[in-house]
């Protein structure tokens, strides 16, 4: 368990289908498709360790896209919950993530001032909406859990409406959706752009990421 990224019968929760598609062949997933709620039906009952994976929004300043980061424990609603500790120096030796602290949210960020709130109020160094999930899963069936998350947005960006319509329920994108809001708001579709690179980016740190842990994964 303390050496594999992904030890058998790992189960890895994701947002997106993009994120997935970035897993090792025979990696077991979930795809919440930005509805953390919806992890709740499609938890395996055989999994044995719970692996929440993909981008993150940026909350402390001076985080930077592309960071990649392995939970020490995440922050949610004032509750610290913790990992498990041998996998997550596992994750950080193999995959060269900095250990840090991650908010669990339930609800997508989509202001600086809402991301600028929840790290004044929990001190963590980003945020994403499965790991909440994921871990109660993991505590409530007493399985070992771990979060490897890449940031795309930080701190200051704004997520346009585009940004906050864009996912279909299975994580697959939704352009009609996006050219919609886009119609309504065209002004926004430079930061719909800068958003895009951003997670493209987060995507290639991933990848890096999982390259750089070799083949026994």
């Amino acid at each position: 368990m303390a050496e594999a990224v992904f030890p058998p019968g790992c189960v890895v929760a994701v947002g997106l289908k993009s994120e997935a598609a970035l897993l090792p062949p025979g990696v077991r997933c979930v795809v919440s498709g930005g509805d953390p709620g919806r992890l709740d039906a499609l938890w395996p009952a055989d999994a044995t360790a719970v692996l929440s994976f993909g981008i993150a929004g940026g909350l402390a300043p001076g985080v930077t896209t592309g960071e990649l980061l392995v939970a020490s424990s995440l922050w949610e609603a004032g509750e610290t919950l913790g990992v498990d500790a041998s996998w997550q120096a596992a994750i950080a030796a193999r995959c060269g993530a900095r250990a840090s602290l991650i908010a669990a949210s339930g609800t997508l960020l989509a202001s600086a001032a809402e991301k600028g709130a929840l790290h004044r109020a929990s001190g963590a160094r980003a945020v994403d909406m499965e790991s909440g999930a994921a871990w109660r899963f993991a505590r409530a069936r007493g399985l070992p859990f771990a979060a490897l998350r890449a940031v795309a947005d930080g701190p200051g960006d704004v997520l346009p409406e585009a940004a906050t319509v864009g996912l279909n329920p299975d994580g697959s994108p939704a352009p009609l959706r996006v050219l919609g809001a886009l119609l309504r708001r065209p002004g926004d579709l430079p930061a719909l752009l800068r958003l895009a690179r951003a997670s493209a980016a987060a995507h290639a740190a991933l990848r890096r990421a999982l390259a750089s842990a070799g083949p026994a994964l």
